[in-house]
């Protein structure tokens, strides 16, 4: 039997202020991406035979490969903080730069010229350089050693100048902020520490357009999630779904929140066992590159000490489980093209629900036949290779011999 961990909060406090995160501010936010000419509602596909299958309520799955052509959610986050940073440059309200303005020549000649750096694993920092390049403005991009070309050149064809360094994405992010502060460039990160939390903020804030349209959808379906799952790197998507979640379904009526990360590098579960933030450091390899991060986000880390209630870590072999569970689903459910990230919560949670030997994981996590399951596919084939490799060829089994 393959490995799954767990490790839960007991003592869930409901302390830490998650108000940024509330349901009025996602209205507004999925309002300035809705202005995009590209913006188009990801589908909420929901997967009943299978959820029959595994004997629970029902399974919808959250498919972010349709998100403005770039085939993942990132986009969402890097739009609205860039955005926020323009107008605090300009001393407006970015209510009165929908995009059509924010790219126009009018705003062009009034910032000048700017130059956005990030380091990424590929999907924020694809969405920085075409934030950036939409705005006429420049872009530098640094990426982890092991980075698939794929996810280099799709950076590159948003005319963002693009580095790989011999280094763990968490050292990518130190060199990329010690740029931007040398040069007085504006360094764009998904991930937060004391001192550098304003705009991670608002990139949280701006993934709530994706939890505004799950929720949208099963209101309009009169369905109400029991169980959410969502996948973690630095934990800024998985605080920021929390936090939506939890406000628009409060009290009694909150989800079960689970948090997913590879075992190799699972910063998040490994704090939230310790009840202090810890990094990991040093050499580690996961086909899921999005979430290969050792060092928490510090405002998400506290949302999620205080809202999730558990947290797994676990193999390469669930995440490919997962990407052909979705990229090959029941007869009379939809496909789901799913990358290594994108998966991996869907793999996990469908191998405890089909066999026995995680059962204690089962009863822990309070899976049963009435639980109404969400999960968030954040990205599609990005590394197209490594997905056919996968899905096609069986690559990483999870099925041992």
């Amino acid at each position: 039997m393959k490995q799954i961990n767990i490790t839960s909060q007991d003592n869930i406090k409901h302390a830490f202020d998650i108000s940024f995160l509330n349901e009025d501010r996602a209205k507004e936010i999925a309002a300035y991406h809705q202005a995009f000419p590209m913006y188009k509602e990801t589908p909420l596909v929901r997967l009943s035979n299978l959820a029959k299958r595994l004997h629970v309520g029902d399974i919808f799955v959250k498919d972010e490969s349709h998100r403005f052509g770039l085939n993942a959610f990132k986009v969402l986050g890097g739009s609205y903080a860039i955005g926020r940073i323009v107008a605090d440059k300009l001393g407006m309200d970015l209510k009165d730069l929908p995009f059509e303005r924010l790219i126009s020549d009018e705003i062009r000649d009034k910032l000048g010229e700017m130059t956005f750096v990030t380091a990424t694993d590929g999907n924020h920092g694809r969405g920085v350089a075409w934030t950036a390049n939409q705005l006429k403005q420049k872009s530098i991009v640094f990426m982890p050693r092991g980075t698939a070309q794929e996810r280099v050149e799709n950076i590159e064809k948003e005319n963002a100048t693009v580095t790989v360094l011999d280094k763990n994405y968490d050292e990518c992010v130190q060199i990329a902020n010690a740029l931007a502060e040398e040069n007085g460039y504006v360094f764009v990160q998904d991930t937060a520490w004391e001192g550098y939390e304003e705009i991670p903020a608002w990139i949280m804030q701006g993934y709530m357009t994706m939890s505004y349209e799950i929720y949208q959808s099963l209101e309009e379906q009169k369905v109400q999630p029991t169980h959410i799952f969502l996948q973690a790197g630095v934990g800024s998507l998985a605080a920021a779904a929390v936090g939506f979640f939890a406000n628009v379904y409060p009290g009694d009526k909150k989800p079960v929140f689970t948090i997913v990360e590879p075992d190799v590098v699972d910063c998040l579960f490994q704090s939230a066992k310790k009840q202090e933030r810890v990094l990991i450091g040093g050499e580690y390899s996961t086909i899921m590159a999005g979430l290969a991060c050792g060092e928490p986000n510090t405002t998400a880390l506290n949302v999620l000490w205080d809202y999730a209630e558990h947290f797994l870590s676990a193999g390469d072999s669930f995440a490919a489980h997962g990407m052909r569970l979705l990229g090959h689903p029941m007869t009379g459910d939809e496909k789901v093209v799913s990358g290594e990230s994108g998966a991996a919560p869907f793999g996990v949670i469908t191998k405890v629900l089909a066999e026995e030997n995680y059962a204690d994981i089962k009863k822990e996590l309070g899976l049963n036949e009435d639980s109404v399951l969400v999960f968030i596919s954040t990205e599609g084939d990005t590394d197209r290779k490594n997905y056919e490799d996968i899905v096609w060829d069986g690559k990483y089994p999870s099925v041992e011999d």
